[in-house]
């Protein structure tokens, strides 16, 4: 279930945050993911599924608590109605999956491939992840909150009412996005790798403006001198 939203500050649409109720849990079992497994209303709490396949595998109503996911493969996986809390990993495999309604807190993650990937509804609150890959990815009412994003990777993605509020963006790639009411004036810190000059469709504070100019003009091939 989302929260709706009728808009944002300066006309631009506001994103529509997730809000979960889960059901009461069952205990996970144990053992390991399985490929196109079906798990519906359970609670895994610190397990351990590094170097698992659950490629295709579905998510619905379940919490994910302290898990670890190093090389975890969840290519084309659907996470719906679920909360990740304190998750941990490097290199976990996402990509061409589905994230709806989902709720991730706290992470630590390092190398997550989502490229391909499907999120809608998302919240991501507090945590670090290092070298996120969305290259091609279509995000649509997702919120990235109290976070630090190194190096994320936008390339070819479409963003629609997403944004970026109190969190560290440090070397990012909006190469070749398509942006639409992306609001980036809440970030903590905006620093652009590349495409910064392709921000139409988001909107900025004036301060992010002048710290932006000389990225800008650099990709516009202006020369700036005294």
């Amino acid at each position: 279930m989302a929260r709706k939203v009728t808009g944002g500050a300066g006309g631009t649409k506001a994103a529509r945050r997730p809000e979960l109720r889960l059901p009461p849990l069952e205990p996970w079992a144990g053992g390991g993911l399985e490929p196109d497994g079906d798990y519906d209303g359970v609670e895994f709490r610190e397990a351990d599924f590094a170097g698992q396949d659950g490629a295709g595998a579905r998510f619905m109503d379940c919490a994910l608590t302290g898990c670890a996911v190093d090389g975890t493969g969840l290519r084309h996986a659907r996470l719906l109605d679920t909360v990740l809390s304190g998750i941990r990993g490097v290199g976990t495999d996402l990509a061409e999956s589905t994230l709806r309604d989902v709720e991730l807190h706290d992470a630590r993650l390092g190398g997550t491939q989502l490229h391909g990937a499907v999120l809608e509804r998302v919240l991501v609150r507090g945590g670090k992840i290092d070298y996120l890959n969305l290259r091609t990815a279509r995000l649509r009412d997702v919120v990235f909150e109290g976070c630090v994003l190194v190096e994320p990777d936008f390339g070819g993605a479409r963003l629609e009412r997403v944004e970026f509020v109190d969190c560290v963006l440090k070397g990012v790639d909006f190469s070749g996005v398509t942006l639409t009411d992306v609001d980036l004036r809440g970030a903590a810190s905006l620093e652009i790798a590349r495409g910064a000059g392709q921000l139409a469709g988001a909107v900025i504070s004036p301060g992010q403006l002048l710290d932006l100019a000389p990225v800008l003009a650099g990709e516009l091939g202006i020369r700036v001198e005294g």
